[in-house]
């Protein structure tokens, strides 16, 4: 049986120091073929970093969603991997994700919030905005998600422009699971921990994308 091609498409911004930890675990799996990082044109040596480990580098500037998108077109694997670039996810968890693609679903998730999965990286008023939006896109669309705003997910290659994903910013992970229960996808979610981001800080504004996501909720409602 012939072996899946991975990919991963990592977006990144002044990563400089968290990258060299991720790509070194990333080629210790042994099973990714192809790293994409899309840049949002870093002031520090994040593209340097990159290109000596021989990853594919794309530039763009409009937000996590839209880099995301971006590397998700350009990757050339059977299965996507999402990932971030702060340490924050485990490299390990790519064989699970893939295993969950190859098992038959279109799209396996990682979710802090089932047995096995957590975080060390989350306040309690981010965990409650997350039930909330968990709570509103099950409700709306009748599923069973345990968690909307976490990023580590693989994807059968040929079901991305299916999803038709048009969000530049945090609220990409929302759209993708809300398109991916509109659309009838086959969706796993497997256990991932959440470690806390190694150096420097990280891009998320609690308050402004908290309200980004709860607009992609409302949005995707109202569209068919």
């Amino acid at each position: 049986m012939k072996r899946s091609k991975v990919s991963v498409v990592i977006p990144t911004l002044n990563e400089e120091k968290n990258l060299p930890i991720v790509l070194k675990d990333l080629k210790k799996l042994g099973i990714v073929d192809e790293i994409i990082v899309v840049d949002g044109y870093s002031k520090d040596k994040t593209v340097e970093v990159a290109k000596k480990f021989g990853c594919k580098v794309l530039y763009d500037n409009k937000g996590k969603g839209s880099a995301l998108r971006l590397g998700m077109k350009k990757a050339t694997g059977d299965i996507v991997i999402s990932m971030d670039a702060d340490c924050s996810m485990i490299a390990k968890e790519i064989i699970l994700l893939k295993a969950g693609i190859e098992a038959g679903y279109d799209i396996c998730m990682g979710s802090r919030f089932i047995q096995g999965g957590g975080t060390e990286d989350m306040p309690l008023f981010r965990k409650f905005g997350n039930k909330v939006f968990v709570f509103l896109v099950n409700l709306f669309w009748g599923m069973r998600y345990s968690d909307l705003c976490y990023g580590y997910r693989a994807f059968r290659k040929s079901i991305i422009d299916k999803l038709d994903l048009k969000r530049d910013g945090f609220g990409i992970e929302t759209e993708i699971s809300i398109k991916a229960a509109k659309k009838k996808l086959r969706v796993l979610e497997v256990p991932s921990f959440e470690k806390s981001r190694k150096f420097g800080k990280g891009n998320l504004r609690s308050f402004r994308d908290g309200w980004n996501i709860l607009m992609t909720i409302f949005s995707e409602l109202f569209k068919r």
